[in-house]
Order: C-alpha cells, then structure tokens, then sequence
C-alpha cells in the first residue's frame, strides 16, 4: 500500500476543498497571513510540489500567479480543478512524482512551494536538485514537513508521531532514519525521518542559502501540557548569478 493510494482514499472521504484564501502550511500552523514567507505573488510562475486537493495552488492563483501543482493522488488533483473552477481561476495541473520537473524548463520558476511532502519523498536530495534546477537563481524554495522532533515522541500508550494526552515520552531515536510508518487522516503513511542538520547539509549540496528556519509552536488550545514542535518550516534560496 503506497502513500499515494492513501492520500486518494484520504481525498475521496475529504470531498472537494471549499476554501482558498490563505496559503496553509500545516494543521495547527501559523499562515502565510502570519509568516510572510512568500512575497508578492502576481505575475510571478509559481510551482507547489504536493498540492494535494489544491487549497494553495488555488490561493496563489488567485493573487495573480501562473501556478502549477504537481501531486501523485488523482484524486486530489481532481478536487483541485474543481475548486480552481469555482474561483474562476486556471492552475496548471500534473499527476506524477513532485520530484520529476523534467517537463519545466531550467531557470523558468519565481518560487517552489512544498507543504507537508518532503519528509514523504525517499530521495529528498534528488528533489532538492530538480526544485534547484526549474528555480531562477535567487528564487526561494519554501517548505515545510514534519518535524523530526515530533515523529520521534509521543504522549504514553500512544504511536510515534501522535500527541493525544498523558506523559510525553521518547519512543524512538531522533536519529532514526527510517522509514517509519505513521497514522494521518485516518491511513497509515510511510515517512522518511531527518534531522535539521541533514536537511541543512542537503540544502547546501544542492546549492542553496538558508534564509529562514521556523519552528512554530503548535496550537493545541484544549492539551495543556508540554509540547514539542509538530512542523519545520523553511526557506532557501537558489545561488547563483
């Protein structure tokens, strides 16, 4: 059972996304209303790796962005145009791997969005070179995942990765590679765990400049205990002249 066959179940039950108005970066996590990560959008090509059921691709097209949104899950996508159809806007849809940008041209993108995907992709340093190559040089690549911190606790009797209530304890090792398998939406997921520092060194192999690292504190207004960060947020920038 892949991920991309989860997240399609995921989608079916979800029904169509309704709301576009505000990039998301994860449940629980500041917006782009907040962060102010993403710049003036209009007239820019603007690309989001794992769109999903389109929330964001819809929200930047509609501040006036040449948006594309590549997902493996045909039915996200197809929840997608619908919503895009809705807002009378026009994004341009790809059903395939987010770490396959053959079809975009070298230097041809003004920023690459990815929400909740990496820590999904197996070969993040491949994903990080293609991301590299579409991007114009100077052109941010934003995004954001899970944070290695929170797969690695839990609260007591619970799964790694989950924080209901009880003690928070340490289930398995930060240094973990995995891959460990996770509960989301309802299906089990496949995840490839990393630390900040290789994330950081991947980075900078690709050829990139680190601006931004954040790690939001969750909003979990009804557990009152101690928490750890849930998501990583980042921003770099592609060198060169």
């Amino acid at each position: 059972m892949t991920n991309t066959e989860a997240w399609d179940r995921v989608a079916a039950r979800q029904g169509d996304a309704t709301e576009a108005d505000v990039v998301q970066y994860g449940p629980d996590l500041p917006t782009e209303a907040e962060l102010r990560l993403l710049g003036d959008l209009a007239g820019k090509r603007v690309v989001d790796l794992g769109c999903g059921r389109g929330e964001n691709a819809v929200t930047i097209a509609r501040q006036g962005a040449h948006t594309i949104g590549i997902d493996r899950a045909g039915s996200a996508l197809a929840s997608g145009r619908r919503l895009a159809e809705a807002y009378e806007v026009r994004v341009e849809w790809h059903e395939g791997d987010v770490a396959d940008l053959a079809f975009l041209r070298a230097d041809s993108i003004d920023l690459a969005l990815a929400t909740g995907v990496l820590a999904e992709v197996e070969d993040v340093d491949r994903l990080l070179r293609q991301v590299h190559r579409v991007l114009r040089a100077g052109a941010p690549f934003v995004f954001s995942y899970d944070h290695p911190m929170a797969l690695s606790v839990s609260r007591e009797n619970a799964p790694p990765g989950s924080l209901p209530f009880g003690n928070l304890e340490v289930r398995q090792s930060y240094f973990e590679p995995g891959p460990i398998r996770v509960q989301r939406d309802g299906e089990e997921m496949t995840l490839y765990p990393r630390t900040v520092a290789e994330i950081f060194a991947a980075l900078h192999r690709a050829g990139y400049r680190v601006d931004t690292v954040l790690e939001p504190e969750p909003v979990r207004s009804a557990d009152p205990g101690p928490s750890v960060p849930t998501a990583i947020i980042w921003r770099a920038r592609k060198e060169g002249v």
